[in-house]
């Protein structure tokens, strides 16, 4: 643990020092984040926090990372840097859609050469193996849905920090558990950066993640989801960190931008609105129109966050229908509530 520790407080100082110089210079070229009509904040700010937080994160990783896993590591730190680059292209000059889909695909096909991947369906609906090429693709959907849910969440001052850091906290303590050494450093490396980062983008922030820093999060988070379950299902049934439902799990540690996804998605259609149109469903923004504050909805999505992965242990015991429709019904019965209570909020005001 001393190792990861180390890697976290060197990732803290390396982004904590960086982070005024990186707003400084983009204040100054004038390479910022304008208020619109889609967007929460009210002044101009940069928006691509989220290079300190790689520049943390990768320097890091080389300074405390044993070389002889190093053939692991480098094909997820080459995607992740492709991944990295794709969103500081993207804070700087927006990508078109399709572009912004193929930068990723690119990535994904170079993590595929990791190992990283989902060979199985563990035992969900009785389907265990599934055929190599299915693998390769489902792999890079999965990975591709993580990566752009956890980017759709990065609305709101320290939102996208806050979830970020509880589930790569949780991840990390996990691999951590079960001796997955280079995991556990990816992680708490990560940590120190978005830490450094909160400081700067509590709420009246300084600077935002942008593309730059939350894709490089989520795609992060989508390794560790396929990983987490490659391992989970190879520990034995007695194992102390063993659950055994795999994919119920996984889903738990990074529920608030899966279910806000899904939540937009369905909105969307819905209304007659094409699913990728962009607008203020999101689920942080409901909870504003409740007349929260912007830390406090931080707070509330944070909790929420924590209390599905702590669920998740509790009942780790049961199997993946048992808890997939446990975590389904109580994220829809949430949403409901959480549309009557807007309903019943503007009717009062009425």
């Amino acid at each position: 643990m001393a190792i990861n520790l180390a890697a976290c407080v060197t990732a803290f100082l390396i982004a904590f020092i960086t982070l005024p110089v990186i707003i400084k210079f983009f204040i100054d070229k004038n390479l910022v984040d304008a208020p619109g009509r889609r967007k929460i904040h009210k002044t101009i700010k940069p928006s691509m926090g989220g290079i300190s937080i790689f520049i943390g994160f990768l320097l890091s990783i080389f300074i405390w990372m044993d070389f002889d896993l190093w053939s692991t590591t480098r094909f997820i730190i080459a995607s992740l840097f492709i991944v990295f680059i794709l969103g500081v292209r993207d804070d700087i000059v927006p990508f078109r859609a399709l572009h912004k889909l193929f930068g990723q695909i690119v990535a994904v096909v170079i993590l595929l050469f990791s190992g990283v991947q989902i060979g199985s369906f563990y035992g969900l609906f009785g389907i265990g193996e599934i055929p190599q090429i299915v693998a390769y693709l489902f792999t890079g959907f999965v990975v591709i849905l993580i990566t752009n849910s956890f980017n759709l969440i990065d609305g709101l001052d320290g939102l996208a920090g806050s979830i970020g850091l509880v589930a790569l906290s949780a991840f990390g303590l996990w691999f951590y558990m079960v001796d997955e050494i280079v995991f556990a450093l990816l992680c708490f490396a990560m940590i120190g950066g978005i830490l450094a980062f909160l400081v700067f983008n509590w709420e009246p922030s300084e600077i935002f993640m942008g593309d730059t820093g939350a894709m490089v999060i989520g795609m992060l988070l989508a390794i560790l989801v396929i990983r987490f379950m490659s391992i989970n299902d190879s520990l034995s049934v007695n194992h102390p960190a063993k659950y055994q439902a795999t994919i119920a799990a996984g889903v738990c540690f990074i529920i608030i931008p899966l279910s806000d996804t899904l939540r937009i998605i369905i909105l969307r259609i819905s209304r007659g609105q094409s699913p990728f149109s962009p607008d203020k469903s999101h689920i942080h923004h409901a909870i504003m129109r409740l007349g929260t504050s912007h830390a406090r909805t931080v707070l509330i999505l944070t909790a929420v966050n924590m209390l599905f992965i702590f669920g998740a242990w509790i009942f780790r015991g049961l199997d993946n229908i048992w808890l997939l429709s446990a975590v389904l019904i109580i994220t829809i019965l949430l949403s409901i509530i959480l549309d009557r209570l807007i309903v019943r909020k503007i009717s009062a005001k009425r």
